[in-house]
């Protein structure tokens, strides 16, 4: 039985990591997305049950508090958070990640130092690149949780000199890391690169802009894999290198997805402070000598209502006003009509990766409905009208007309092709970017003023009565 059980865990291992690949796999499409989730959750399960029959786990006592608190904060979560919050659950759960990760090596340090075993060096590595890791994960998600929360500004936080600093916390790092692998019994070295570790993650998020958070969130998830197969090499458990090389590598592939998206590379995301000043391209004061036309919500049912087609443009606007289900409604109602709907969905619309595709989920928007980006742009230019909800640059034409445009070259949807745009928006304000929106000026645009809530139900109402 005694040589049974190691056995069985490793296999049971083996099983749970499958479960974890076809999770992710399913998860690339909204329509198994569900499915795959719960294949990872399921996984994921076996995997703590394997573990707990370890014979080198001793205290179950706690573990079993530990599972009920998360358990239950857990479930309070998701059942309370909204689904506009997504954005900054998922920066808090990297966060928790990434500290969970640094506090096993730090729990590992704290044993060895205690009972005097000799530190090997591949372990005495694990547990410094654990802490560097996940200490940069932890506090830079709690800074993406706070910008995306409001409790920070949104727009990034520079100071002078703010990079050759940051070169120096990095070799401080190193040289408290090279002196711990000689002495590796010295805690206030340890305790001086995990605070470093702690500072570095705050001051590599905060000159970050809230346009880009989709890449952070995406970054700091690949960050919070790395560090949990780092604290798995330290405690040497299989299961937990396979899941985190996992979350690493997909998270890595989403940011290089969100950069193309976005026209950037992850350098000038990182460390361009994208945001933090006024951009060129368009009126860059605020004032410009353009006229817009103004449209009621009688007059854009009507659009609406004896359209052909129509493309819903959602973006950050229909997440803050939490109009996703009657978006919903308004599509159900020209279905009726006979109006032929569908979504454009842009890859960093909003505050996360698939933000918009959570939020129309939500509402129970049918998947064959929703249009990634490659797949629409062809087809605006026979859409009779593209409306577009709290969306800006991301529809913006100068990335595609304009050298002068800090967003040039960026792929956008193309919905100034189409034949008639409405764009619902409180305001005549610029997107993150900065930057004038030439698609407001345009003839064959209307803007829709007001709550995107608001201006959606009315719209809705009118339609009914056509």
């Amino acid at each position: 039985m005694s040589d049974f059980l190691p056995t069985g865990i490793q296999i049971t291992y083996l099983i749970a990591a499958s479960l974890f690949i076809l999770g992710l796999k399913k998860l690339g499409s909204p329509a198994t997305a569900r499915n795959g989730n719960v294949m990872a959750a399921l996984g994921m399960l076996l995997a703590i049950v394997a573990t707990l029959l370890n014979q080198q786990v001793l205290n179950y006592e706690m573990i079993l508090l530990g599972l009920a608190i998360g358990s239950a904060v857990g479930a309070i979560a998701a059942y309370t958070v909204q689904m506009t919050q997504m954005p900054q659950m998922v920066g808090l759960l990297n966060g928790l990640g990434g500290s969970a990760s640094a506090l096993v090596a730090v729990a590992e340090f704290w044993r060895l130092l205690d009972s005097s075993q000799p530190i090997g060096l591949d372990v005495n590595i694990s547990m410094l690149l654990d802490v560097f890791i996940g200490g940069i994960t932890f506090t830079g998600s709690m800074i993406a949780f706070a910008k995306l929360q409001g409790i920070l500004k949104g727009s990034p936080i520079t100071y002078p000199l703010q990079q050759p600093f940051n070169v120096l916390l990095l070799i401080a790092y190193v040289v408290g890391s090279g002196f711990l692998i000689v002495n590796p019994y010295n805690l206030p070295v340890f305790l001086g690169i995990v605070g470093v570790s702690l500072l570095l993650g705050i001051l590599f998020v905060i000159p970050i802009g809230g346009g880009d958070m989709p890449v952070v969130i995406s970054l700091l998830n690949s960050l919070s894999g790395l560090a949990a197969a780092a604290a798995g090499f330290v405690v040497m458990n299989n299961m937990l290198i396979i899941a985190g090389a996992l979350v690493g590598a997909s998270g890595l592939i989403l940011t290089q997805i969100m950069c193309k998206a976005m026209n950037r590379t992850l350098f000038s995301v990182l460390f361009g402070a994208f945001g933090g000043e006024v951009a060129g391209g368009g009126a860059s004061d605020g004032t410009t000598d353009q006229v817009v036309r103004s449209i009621d919500p009688e007059e854009g049912a009507m659009m609406l209502g004896y359209a052909r087609s129509v493309v819903i443009v959602p973006g950050y606007g229909m997440a803050v006003a939490q109009a996703q289900h009657g978006v919903r409604e308004l599509a159900d109602q020209l279905e009726r009509m006979g109006v032929d709907v569908k979504y454009a969905i842009h890859p960093v619309a909003g505050r996360m990766p698939g933000h918009m595709n959570v939020l129309l989920a939500e509402a129970n928007v049918p998947y064959e409905q929703l249009c990634d980006m490659e797949d629409i742009n062809p087809q605006f230019e026979q859409t009779d009208v593209a409306l577009i909800i709290g969306a800006n640059d991301v529809v913006n034409p100068a990335a595609r007309s304009d050298k002068n445009s800090p967003i040039y070259g960026m792929p956008i949807l193309e919905v100034d092709r189409a034949k008639q745009s409405i764009v619902i928006k409180r305001g005549m304000s610029k997107g993150f970017a900065g930057v004038e929106n030439g698609l407001f000026f345009k003839e064959k645009t209307s803007m829709l003023f007001g709550s995107a809530k608001d201006m959606v139900g009315k719209l809705v109402s009118e339609v009914k009565q056509l």
